[in-house]
């Protein structure tokens, strides 16, 4: 046999080298995707669902019916969002629904009028939701309550609020603003959609790329181990209800946008708090904490709308509805859950 040349040997080195590094990228990828099955199993999920209602639908793909739905899927949208923060933290926030009807009656008494009483009072609408997320997690910090009966009792508090303001319904909203808010922008894109984003780009990804951002998720994985780490645990739980009450509030807003009025409907609230959590499971984050996101809830919530769409363009009786939620959120539930049976070592979770 022939001595290898040092020429081989550079070769086989060099071709040697080029498999690590793309098996390290395809694993990267794999591990990518895999922390995103929440968000994919929502969006494709929410494409294949609408693109079977649009199919169905007598007006097909028109931008009537692309910028109702997106309304309809915004409100809960924003709810959802609202609801990811606290349930990010191990927590959950029984009062979203309630600070979305209230700052909904509040803006049916303060977007009136000229542009610039109707731009304070989106402003005062707005610092009323921050608000409530701060007494929110004011008490759940410095209280020491649980989440779940602090938020119950005070979403009973906003909701008496919301009775006060509007003991029936009625009031009235800026036209020109409101249909701005609703309608669509050039090339029959939703603003409702824009405002959404706006909301993610501005609002959500700067609060995941913070360093309290990540101490949410370090709560909500282990709070005594975020506390041995040093996690400022009181700041970032106050941080997360004063951004539900945030989100609550811009469902309140746009919600004001589109029925030109304000009402105190308990059963309104109620049903979107529910909802809310429903969003959340379907778009991938754990009511244990510690994983997920808001993009994941914005899908679910847009799937659990369309679920409504596709009962009246097949003339279902709408009573079915509960069951193919139920459906959907058990087939979402399922493809989370099968990383768990794969797991040996409960070490591989966070890896």
């Amino acid at each position: 046999m022939s001595e290898p040349t040092l020429a081989s040997v550079s070769d086989a080195g060099a071709a040697g080298s080029v498999s690590p590094r793309g098996a390290g990228w395809r694993r990267d990828l794999a591990h990518h995707l895999s922390a995103q099955r929440g968000v994919l199993v929502a969006l494709g999920l929410f494409v294949s669902m609408f693109a079977l209602f649009v199919g169905e639908h007598p007006a097909g793909f028109s931008s009537n019916v692309i910028n109702t739905a997106a309304n309809k899927g915004a409100l809960l949208a924003f709810v959802a969002m609202a609801q990811t923060i606290p349930v990010i933290t191990s927590g959950l926030d029984l009062s979203v629904g309630m600070v979305f009807v209230l700052t909904n009656c509040l803006a049916s008494r303060l977007m009136v009028g000229e542009p610039l009483p109707t731009a304070l009072g989106v402003v005062a609408v707005l610092g009323t939701g921050l608000a409530c997320g701060a007494l929110n997690g004011a008490l759940v910090v410095l209280g020491r309550l649980q989440p779940i009966i602090v938020t119950l009792a005070t979403g009973s508090i906003y909701f008496g609020g919301a009775l006060w303001l509007r003991p029936a319904p009625g009031g009235s909203v800026n036209e020109p603003f409101a249909d701005f808010m609703t309608g669509s922008l050039a090339g029959g894109v939703p603003f409702s959609v824009v405002l959404l984003a706006a909301a993610v780009l501005f609002f959500w990804v700067p609060y995941r790329r913070s360093l309290i951002g990540r101490a949410a998720y370090a709560i909500g994985s282990s709070e005594q181990a975020a506390f041995m780490s040093g996690v400022s645990i009181g700041r970032a739980k106050l941080l997360a209800y004063v951004m539900s009450g945030l989100f609550s509030s811009l469902a309140g807003l746009l919600l004001t946008c589109l029925t030109y009025s304000g009402e105190a409907n308990a059963f309104l609230g109620g049903g979107y708090t529910l909802n809310s959590i429903a969003a959340v499971v379907v778009g991938g984050t754990s009511l244990f904490g510690g994983s997920g996101g808001a993009v994941g809830s914005i899908f679910g919530a847009f799937v659990l709308r369309t679920i409504g769409d596709l009962l009246f363009v097949f003339d279902m009786d709408p009573l079915w509805q509960p069951l193919f939620l139920g459906a959907v959120l058990l087939f979402s539930v399922g493809l989370s859950s099968l990383r768990l049976l794969r797991v040996k070592s409960r070490l591989d979770l966070f890896r």
